[in-house]
């Protein structure tokens, strides 16, 4: 395990510094699981979809779309895609016939089930060799730090 790196200055931190580093490691882990599920021969997105598909199985378009923080437009493309791909499959709602329900094919499994797998590899891989002491106090701040940009989406 790698030891835990050192600020080399004891001047004060930026927020806009700790901004730039966090966007650009955002960045390079972005990259790096996209490539791992370009191999699968999926995009970021599409997995996102598969993904949680595996977690609520059976909900609309308009869940899914809430789920994913995306709009019922982009959703409803990618589906139609997923569809095409043998990945996804609507069914219909009873007494709804406007909506359908989205459930994985067999292959979509497969395909979700793989992409979590590497997504698992990767995380172990790079976050999850942090002493639990650093982790910890990672996920204090992330969650401090969601909690302010909550607020001010609330203003």
């Amino acid at each position: 395990m790698p030891a835990p790196i050192a600020l080399q200055s004891s001047a004060p931190v930026e927020p806009d510094r700790v901004w730039f580093r966090f966007m650009r490691l955002h960045q390079r882990m972005l990259g790096q699981m996209s490539a791992r599920i370009r191999e699968l021969g999926l995009s970021i997105p599409q997995f996102d979809l598969l993904s949680t598909l595996t977690e609520r199985e059976g909900i609309s378009q308009s869940e899914l779309a809430e789920r994913l923080y995306v709009t019922k437009g982009n959703v409803s493309g990618l589906v139609d895609r997923l569809v095409q791909a043998g990945l996804v499959e609507r069914r219909a709602i009873a007494g709804d016939r406007r909506s359908y329900a989205m459930h994985l094919t067999a292959e979509g499994r497969r395909l979700a089930e793989a992409g979590i797998a590497s997504q698992r590899d990767f995380v172990a891989r790079t976050l999850g060799r942090l002493p639990a002491r650093d982790l910890a106090e990672l996920d204090r701040l992330v969650i401090a730090w969601r909690d302010l940009a909550r607020a001010v989406d609330a203003d």
